[in-house]
């Protein structure tokens, strides 16, 4: 069971991350370890080419693995983005973006995550991520 709630995860992202807001990014799902989340299209997320531009791909990743970190950890605001490694594998054609994160391992000061990033009905990945989480002590 997760130890936050979407509501109270979504409270979070509100108040403490503003430009998660400005993404409207949308939380569908959160259980222990796992997160879905979508960012709905919007043409200001095109690049030239005719794709969802980089930045909004790697801002819902590490915003999903986020969640998921807190879903085992609780509301813990202070847990940070150490690292994160995408790989873009094809070119999302403009439309929604799916982020499905999970926690790979969770130890006592880092968690350890990955994504996968699709476009809204296909099945196809357009962007693979890990990414690293600190854990700040006293958090248990």
């Amino acid at each position: 069971m997760s130890r936050i709630s979407i509501a109270e995860f979504e409270e979070i992202a509100r108040d403490r991350l503003p430009f998660v807001g400005q993404l409207g990014v949308v939380i569908e799902r959160l259980d222990r370890g796992v997160a879905k989340m979508r960012v709905p299209y919007r043409e200001d997320f095109v690049r030239p080419g005719g794709t969802i531009a980089g930045p909004v791909m790697m801002s819902l990743a590490d915003l999903a693995v986020y969640a998921a970190v807190l879903s085992m950890i609780g509301p813990v605001e202070l847990a940070v983005t150490t690292n994160l490694n995408i790989n873009f594998l094809r070119r999302p054609l403009p439309g929604d973006i799916i982020a499905e994160a999970r926690i790979l391992k969770l130890g006592k000061r880092l968690a350890v995550g990955e994504v996968r990033l699709f476009r809204d009905g296909e099945d196809e990945l357009v962007a693979h991520v890990t990414a690293t989480y600190s854990i700040p002590p006293h958090s248990e």
